[in-house]
């Protein structure tokens, strides 16, 4: 199956986060456009995870440590580890993660 990117319509998931999701059989994509200031509480989920910030300033926390990443950073987020972050800029982030995300179908 082929996808193309811009003819994907994006979901706001949680406020000021808006994703394009790609979903396999074991792996979900979310590529993200995050408005400046915008967060996400921290939580968990059983889905191994991994954030790719490809544009802009990203404050993330994880397990009770906190890092600002930027253009070309990626973090590995641990099945059940508590995360959370905030957009310091405008930002363009790509999720991945594992097992499927049926909940953002």
């Amino acid at each position: 199956m082929n996808f193309k990117l811009s003819n994907i319509i994006p979901k706001e998931i949680i406020p000021g986060y808006h994703a394009k999701m790609v979903h396999g059989e074991n792996m979900s994509l979310a590529f993200w456009d995050v408005e400046k200031g915008a967060e996400v509480p921290a939580h968990s989920h059983m889905h191994e995870q991994i954030m790719h910030v490809l544009e802009g300033s990203f404050e993330f926390t994880l397990s009770g440590v906190s890092q600002t990443y930027e253009s070309g950073d990626l973090v590995l987020i641990p099945s059940h580890a508590v995360h959370g972050g905030k957009a310091l800029t405008a930002c363009k982030l790509l999720d991945v993660f594992s097992p499927v995300r049926e909940e953002y179908k």
